[in-house]
């Protein structure tokens, strides 16, 4: 059967529009439905010399393949005229209903995985809507207690303990339960939705020097280490190791991920190696969900220079998470 993924176009002023129609410059084995506004994606494609049709979404008739220069849609509306470049805070709440109405429809199984565009935190905090991320309004909407952040490109996965916090906050968040969930969570991944065998996982202190034996911090004395012994036994884990040399090529080589216990510990490392092939996928909910791994980019939406690999990625990559889900499932 082929497979159904649901794309939201993310914030209108950005690439997410231009990175839509480009994706439609191609045939893909499964039928992506986007959801966006018709007549905004009309007028990007005008503007970028692209000649794209529109078959309207139907949830009742079979999923086909999605066909070069034509785009299945599910149209929603903007709230305000969308200028490519200019963010609008009017159009702010357009972007979480297509971000809630893709998630209502994995939950429904309507969907086999969604995939997203970039969106504008700012921009809609400014517009009085709360928003941290999409990973926290995934885990909020889709009732999932507990989910871990993970970024991946080819040779180097990079999982998160806390995702978008303060400095200062982190040490205090990062807790022995919390640690164990996301562990259990990436670990149960990485078996299931990446066909991984007994992975290895390294885990960074969150210190320099992983604290220095307690002279640089105790965190790893008395919330890391204890948990990584007693998880020792289920899962092949490594650390609390120094995050400076965590990531050279002795220890990457043999890796399947690296657990980061904090979003700029880990993430400057893999965009250094894999940015604009990279993928942001969201672990332990009850559907798949990947996304670009890169920001709306407004200084260059409408000019036909934004960069489709890492959404393309995205997209394989989640095609590779939902196949072995079904293995998984039927062994």
């Amino acid at each position: 059967m082929t497979q159904r993924f649901v794309i939201t176009s993310g914030e209108p002023a950005g690439i997410g529009p231009d990175l839509v129609l480009q994706l439609a410059q191609r045939d893909w084995p499964m039928e992506l439905v986007v959801l966006a506004d018709q007549t905004l994606l009309t007028q990007r494609a005008k503007i970028l010399g692209l000649n794209i049709s529109f078959k309207t979404y139907h949830a009742n008739l079979p999923a086909e393949p999605s066909q070069k220069n034509q785009i299945t849609l599910q149209h929603i509306p903007t709230n305000a005229p969308v200028q490519a470049g200019k963010l609008n805070p009017d159009n702010a709440n357009y972007v979480i209903t297509m971000l809630k109405m893709a998630i209502q429809g994995c939950l429904k199984g309507e969907f086999a995985a969604m995939v997203t565009g970039p969106v504008h935190k700012g921009v809609i905090n400014e517009s009085g809507l709360p928003f941290t991320g999409h990973t926290e309004l995934l885990a909020e909407e889709s009732q999932t207690k507990q989910v871990v952040m993970m970024l991946a490109t080819p040779g180097l996965r990079v999982a998160l303990v806390t995702t978008h916090l303060p400095l200062l906050e982190v040490p205090k968040a990062i807790t022995q339960t919390l640690l164990t969930d996301v562990l259990t969570i990436t670990h149960q991944a990485l078996t299931q939705q990446f066909g991984i065998e007994n992975p290895r996982i390294l885990v960074a202190g969150l210190n320099p020097h992983a604290g220095e034996d307690g002279h640089m911090g105790c965190e790893e004395i008395e919330v890391i280490t204890p948990v990584l012994e007693t998880l020792s036994t289920q899962m092949n884990l490594s650390g609390p190791l120094p995050a400076d040399t965590l990531f050279t090529p002795n220890y990457l080589k043999q890796a399947d991920a690296v657990l980061a216990m904090y979003h700029d510990q880990g993430l400057p490392v893999l965009k250094h190696v894999g940015f604009g092939n990279a993928v942001n996928i969201t672990l332990g909910l009850p559907f798949v969900r990947t996304s670009v791994d890169h920001g709306t980019a407004l200084e260059l939406a409408g000019t036909g220079k934004a960069d489709d690999r890492s959404f393309c990625y995205a997209i394989d990559v989640a095609s590779e998470m939902t196949q072995s889900s079904s293995k998984e499932f039927k062994n």
